[in-house]
């Protein structure tokens, strides 16, 4: 069998050497060579032809993220992120998965309770599913080039016809689920359905991400507080480490956020949103489940199916990590599956009641 081949990138010998140590022990992986700085790991790449690249964003000579928007550019390939993730790291790393970075590792949790077995665990899991996922979706190339498209679509979304009154959109995502969000909300109308997100993503994380998403978007994207009402036009992301969960109010709904156990190992998990929808929504929601590695968000949304709603899966050619959507796929739970660039006008169209014909 052959091994995962991971160079690792990082300016600090101490760092390469212990992701080097936890890599190696890995009997599906090795690490075929290390670089100080952009230009050394630029000669490797080209030399050992690497599976994986490890990639630390604060550096000397090239800073990571130059590094990787000219990678992306001309050599798509496998990369995670492993770096400091403050408040000022995190909006870096969420520019990094806008480039193409697959997933990310904070160095902070070495500093945790027992750390160097959860970041060796988390570095390890994250690379062997980096090494299988489709990376040209996410490459720099196909983030440019959309933008037209984007400008076309939301003209059209924005014609579709009459929002039919207490409907919404819960969407599950997890790896390579940023891009794909970026995509759906910027092609959202202002007078769309209100949109309910789980992100499986760090709390350090999910303020940053909401800010990107609404400057990219022309409804009002926000971090989900508790009690907050949920209106139209507006997208609510679940915080980090808490789960969201959507109630009725009289004739509307708002967002409950809720720090209970992990489920399906997540805190946020599109389980407990979906769920929650059933249970508070009914048929009125539509269910959308994008790329991401595991089940979480599959028996959630076959609950939803079976209370009636309309469900979208996005397809394999389409996500970076075809897990998620294979999972509910496969009991059942998709009514449509779709790639990415067809989701958003299907998903506003199942809210809507078609414009009646205009008279002659």
């Amino acid at each position: 069998m052959k091994l995962i081949s991971v160079l690792v990138i990082d300016d600090s010998a101490l760092m390469r050497n212990l992701l080097s140590d936890i890599i190696n022990s890995d009997p599906r992986m090795e690490v075929v060579g290390t670089a100080e700085d952009p230009y050394e790991a630029r000669a490797q790449i080209k030399l050992l032809n690497p599976d994986v690249l490890t990639l630390d964003l604060e550096m000397p000579k090239m800073n990571g993220i130059t590094f990787l928007r000219n990678l992306m550019r001309l050599r798509p390939m496998p990369v995670v992120i492993v770096s400091i993730l403050t408040e000022k790291g995190a909006t870096a790393t969420l520019e990094s998965m806008e480039l193409g970075a697959l997933d990310y590792v904070a160095k902070s949790i070495l500093h945790e309770h027992h750390g160097i077995d959860k970041f060796s665990k988390i570095v390890l899991e994250k690379l062997h599913i980096a090494s299988s996922a489709n990376v040209n979706v996410l490459a720099q190339s196909s983030f440019l080039n959309r933008v037209n498209e984007d400008k076309k679509q939301l003209t059209i979304a924005s014609n579709l016809g009459t929002l039919k009154s207490g409907s919404l959109i819960a969407i599950g995502a997890s790896t390579g689920g940023i891009e794909a969000l970026n995509q759906l909300l910027s092609v959202m109308p202002v007078d769309g359905p209100p949109v309910i997100i789980v992100q499986h993503i760090p709390p350090s994380f999910s303020t940053s991400l909401a800010l990107r998403l609404n400057d990219v978007s022309a409804i009002t994207v926000v971090e989900a507080k508790d009690g907050c009402e949920i209106l139209p036009g507006h997208a609510y992301l679940a915080p980090g480490n808490f789960h969201l969960t959507v109630h009725r109010r009289g004739h509307n709904y708002i967002c409950r956020v809720l720090s209970t156990e992990k489920v399906n190992r997540h805190r946020p998990s599109v389980d407990v949103l979906f769920n929650s929808i059933v249970n508070e929504v009914g048929s009125l929601a539509v269910g959308v489940i994008l790329t991401g590695m595991g089940a979480d968000g599959s028996k959630g949304l076959l609950a939803m199916r079976k209370a009636g709603c309309q469900t979208i899966g996005q397809d394999q050619a389409s996500c970076v990590v075809y897990g998620m959507p294979k999972a509910a796929k496969e009991i059942g739970a998709v009514t449509f599956e779709l790639p990415l660039s067809k989701i958003p006008i299907k998903m506003l169209s199942l809210c809507q009641s078609p414009k009646p014909p205009s008279r002659v």
